[in-house]
């Protein structure tokens, strides 16, 4: 980004986040301009932004206004982790967390812009501008959009992008509209756009509502026993459709003449010609993922049947027990949301509901601002309001790995405790059984405590942190180590019945549940599944506690551990590695997968124990090592269930594996030295590490970003490594 204009941007959320954003009049002053139109054109020429070798982003408008780079390149591992540990920890925020971008999905700006456009809060023109911007820099040369940043051009990705984009102010004649277009028609048309993007479009009257399968809002009325009563659905699930479910139980739709003569050219001339009731099934094969199942079919159609006869009073009733349960989730996270889909799905319905003179609905616009984010490719929408609390426990552990080596170290521990300590949730302030909630006390959140909903792994990571800084001498709250009976109470009532963990909530459902996944874009929406890395990370965290605390539910942290590592050794694959959810992915499952079995069983690498797991899984990963010495994947092994190897080495996959490689107790030998070497030539003379691929994902098919990754894993890995060399 040209310097003119980079001195301009000065912003601070609502959650307290320093960022960049736009200072009009400062900027008309570097640059020159005279008029708006003049700013706003040379504020979108300085973002222009080629993804061709790379769509991710490296952050570095906001790691530039804090970074103190090194200048030099590095030639030995020892020099490698000072400049990394210099660069990182110039970043830390004065609260103790690390911020960064975390996108990567590409339906979030889109809804943000749908739902601000049909509320009458469209974001301001400097914002308008380079989210704008950013749509653009993404769109594929195709004409399309994906799923995702890194995924192929499909229809629910070029749907909502392309509408996003109208409604944010691009001209309908303008050549990436038109490009966009011609992709939906060469493509079968936007009728094939999945049931998300369906409703997105029939909010800005680009779609009819008839056209969809019914989200009636009559089902938060059924008991909660039934395993399809929606409150026994994963609760990013739910919590989705719950103000779909309100929009659509009121066929909700705002539109304007600009969009309709976008829709006459979207339809080429046709849409009162549509079958919508054949549109409901209508999928384009792009996007066909998840495919629908007869079960769903069977139902969507009784559903179909019931709307048409639906009692007004019940559908009145069923409406207000809705706005309650979008009110609810606003009260318990100030306006936060568990996400960004809800977020600004919930920001529409309280709209709707309230108006928006209401505080409620002004709460909500003003907290829209926790999710934007700029980069050089320009705003985008997070795919949460930030990763803080989960980055911060990861970079306070490869800290505690050698708290001695720099003074700045335990200076950033200390600012560290101060974030733990302030994210952790101390008291329950959720209405639990009406809302389908589980107590949040003694847990930790994935970002910050404003967000609110405990998380397994999470919970266990704030442990391990607060108790490793307690080991320290810096735990500077002793009350919060007290109070770490209540996290350990809230982890043993989240295990499942086959031993291991999901994320939020112990699985609520049968798995059968599963065929009326509505989505077609998404795997594994409908159930909290247990997972390896949750799993491990519990064990973990109930481990550390008990070795703190040895009589607090004694019997029961025994109990729960050997049946987690039971599930976690089932989980190992003849390959020697583990499967991962959350990250791309073999690597990441296999590092969780190992500490488990050597924390919770004291199984360590035997070279003469071929059949010894972490053995297996030792030599599992030097199977896929690459020849200089790396690891690396890219994301389709998360959507094939099977090892694809990136064509590049990969710093973080790299990390993964040394984490591993050390705690599985391998000799340093010539491949782990190779290994290291690769992680101090790629390190560039800044001491920071480059953003290659996306690193994050989730239900199987979609990506999503971890910036922080690419400095807090190699850290961690030479941590261990300058460790283990020295004994």
């Amino acid at each position: 980004m040209g310097q003119s204009l980079k001195e301009a941007w000065t912003f601070t959320n609502t959650n307290g986040r320093q960022l960049w954003f736009f200072n009009k009049e400062k900027a008309q002053e570097i640059a020159g301009t005279k008029s708006d139109e003049e700013l706003w054109k040379k504020m979108d020429e300085e973002f222009i932004w080629d993804k061709s070798g790379n769509p991710n982003a490296q952050d570095n408008l906001y790691r530039d206004k804090y970074a103190r780079p090194v200048g030099k390149k590095p030639e030995t591992a020892d020099e490698a982790l000072d400049n990394g540990l210099n660069y990182f920890l110039s970043i830390q925020q004065e609260d103790g967390n690390w911020c960064g971008e975390s996108g990567g999905p590409h339906f979030l700006l889109p809804g943000l812009l749908i739902a601000t456009y049909c509320s009458d809060s469209m974001p301001d023109e400097a914002r308008l501008v380079l989210m704008r911007r950013y749509l653009l820099n993404h769109q594929n040369p195709d004409g399309g959009w994906g799923l995702h940043i890194e995924g192929d051009s499909s229809m629910f990705g070029t749907a909502v992008n392309l509408a996003g984009l109208v409604v944010g102010g691009q001209d309908i004649h303008s050549e990436p509209v038109q490009k966009a277009i011609a992709w939906i028609h060469a493509n079968g048309g936007v009728t094939g756009v999945p049931s998300w993007g369906k409703f997105y479009l029939a909010a800005i009257g680009l779609y009819d509502w008839k056209g969809m399968d019914p989200l009636m809002p009559e089902l938060w009325l059924l008991p909660k026993w039934l395993p399809f009563y929606p409150g026994n659905y994963w609760n990013h699930t739910r919590m989705v459709y719950l103000p779909m479910s309100y929009v659509y139980g009121r066929k909700l739709t705002k539109t304007d003449d600009n969009l309709l003569a976008f829709r006459d050219m979207l339809y080429a001339g046709k849409y009162e010609q549509v079958n919508w009731k054949k549109a409901r099934r209508a999928c384009c094969p792009i996007d066909d993922y998840y495919t629908e199942k007869g079960l769903y079919k069977f139902l969507a159609g009784v559903l179909g049947v019931l709307e048409k006869i639906t009692w007004k009073g019940l559908r009145k009733k069923a409406l207000k027990n809705v706005a309650d349960r979008i009110h609810a989730e606003d009260r318990h996270t100030d306006s936060v949301n568990l996400g960004p889909v809800n977020k600004v799905l919930n920001l529409l319905a309280v709209y709707y509901i309230d108006g928006s003179e209401s505080p409620e609905f002004k709460r909500h616009r003003e907290r829209l601002e926790d999710y934007i984010w700029l980069s050089e490719d320009g705003i985008k929408m997070n795919m949460y309001n930030g990763t803080q609390l989960w980055d911060t426990c990861f970079m306070a552990q490869a800290l505690q790995e050698d708290p001695d080596r720099t003074p700045e170290i335990k200076a950033a521990l200390k600012k560290i405790d101060h974030f733990v300590n302030y994210t952790f949730l101390d008291e329950d302030r959720w209405e639990t059984e009406r809302f389908d909630r589980l107590p949040s006390k003694g847990g930790w959140p994935f970002s910050t405590k404003e967000n609110g909903w405990p998380v397994t792994d999470c919970t266990s990571q704030g442990m391990r942190t607060v108790l490793g800084l307690n080991n320290l001498g810096l735990a500077s709250d002793q009350e919060i180590i007290k109070k770490l009976t209540h996290s350990v109470d809230f982890l043993l009532s989240c295990q499942n019945k086959d031993g291991g963990w999901a994320s939020y909530e112990p699985t609520r459902a049968p798995k059968w549940l599963e065929k009326m996944n509505p989505s077609r874009v998404f795997g594994d929406i409908m159930v909290e599944y247990s997972y390896t890395e949750c799993s491990s990370s519990t064990i973990q965290g109930l481990l550390a506690y008990r070795k703190f605390n040895p009589s607090y539910r004694k019997d029961d942290i025994s109990k729960a551990v050997a049946r987690g590592l039971k599930f976690i050794m089932d989980r190992q694959q003849d390959d020697g590695l583990w499967y991962a959810n959350w990250a791309v992915c073999y690597t990441y499952a296999t590092w969780f997968g190992v500490e488990a079995l050597v924390q919770a069983g004291g199984i360590k690498y035997d070279e003469n124990d071929a059949e010894n797991p972490v053995t297996k899984a030792c030599h599992g990963l030097f199977s896929i090592q690459k020849a200089d010495g790396s690891w690396g994947e890219v994301w389709q092994a998360c959507a094939e269930k099977r090892y694809i190897e990136s064509e590049d080495g990969q710093v973080v996959n790299t990390a993964w594996a040394l984490l591993t490689l050390f705690e599985a107790g391998y000799p340093i030998d010539d491949k782990v030295e190779k290994a290291i070497q690769f992680l101090v030539d790629r390190q560039i003379d800044t001491g920071d590490w480059p953003q290659q691929n996306i690193s994050g994902i989730f239900n199987l098919n979609c990506t999503t970003g971890y910036i922080n990754y690419r400095n807090i894993f190699p850290i961690w890995a030479l941590q261990r490594y300058m460790k283990a060399k020295n004994g």
